[in-house]
């Protein structure tokens, strides 16, 4: 199982200290990678706990990353690698969710959704993506949606925001993967989160989002644990441009 070991290697989750990017940091570092996450008004010390407690290097960057700009980006990225290291691993985790019917949908709730869901993720793979390939190897991994396949009820901007990450996925494996940078990404299904709270409060949606999933349950953020470490290391050197559905049987219901 050496192809799945990121002894060494250091790694970048955005939104990492909660949810799905917490499941994942964690995941990373018990593959032996030192893990970078960002934060927003949000204390990720209990993950920087659990990482460290694995014996690998974490850093926690408070950062928001709605604002992103490609100088704001160099300087995260220079950070990172300053403190643990050259960025071989980028998730890019960090987004937010704004419900509203359609015809009423404000729009700075569209374009705070965008920013964060869409720009940012777009800055980031640019950014590491340049450093990567100047080194010849790299793994970039989005985190896209059950909503990069569907329309979704409520959620225009969100849906609008992961059809890109799919997109900009495909898009970039199609320049990168002949130059040693790996572009996938991971579209969770209904996963126990904060982003998900609303609809677990719903009788009605919850029962039938759980009567669709036929594993039978809400998945939990260490669900995507596997699947990063895969897209993360050598064990995916062939695999790009895929969106790697992790839903509990969703899409084929």
């Amino acid at each position: 199982m050496n192809s799945f070991d990121l002894t060494g290697q250091v790694a970048l989750v955005t939104g990492g200290a909660t949810g799905i990017g917490a499941g994942i940091a964690l995941g990373l570092a018990r593959a032996g990678a030192n893990v970078a996450l960002t934060t927003h008004q949000t204390d990720a010390g209990d993950i920087l706990k659990k990482i460290e407690d694995t014996g690998r290097r974490g850093l926690v960057l408070p950062t928001d990353l709605s604002g992103s700009t490609p100088d704001s980006v160099a300087a995260l990225l220079d950070e990172v690698e300053g403190e643990l290291g050259p960025l071989d691993i980028l998730v890019n985790n960090a987004g937010i969710i704004r419900r509203e019917d359609a015809e009423h949908y404000r729009q700075d709730d569209w374009d705070a959704v965008i920013a964060l869901n869409q720009t940012s993720v777009w800055l980031l793979c640019q950014g590491a993506g340049r450093r990567m390939l100047g080194r010849g190897h790299g793994k970039i991994i989005n985190i896209a949606s059950l909503l990069s396949f569907q329309g979704g009820i409520r959620v225009p901007a969100y849906a609008a925001s992961k059809h890109a990450v799919a997109g900009l996925t495909q898009a970039l494996a199609n320049e990168w993967a002949g130059r040693g940078v790996n572009v996938n990404a991971i579209a969770p299904g209904y996963i126990e989160t904060n982003n998900t709270a609303a609809l677990r409060a719903d009788a009605g949606r919850s029962a039938a989002i759980l009567e669709r999933i036929p594993a039978g349950r809400w998945g939990t953020p260490a669900d995507l644990a596997g699947a990063a470490v895969f897209l993360a290391s050598a064990a995916s050197d062939y695999v790009h441009g895929q969106v790697l559905a992790v839903d509990g049987g969703w899409l084929a219901r």
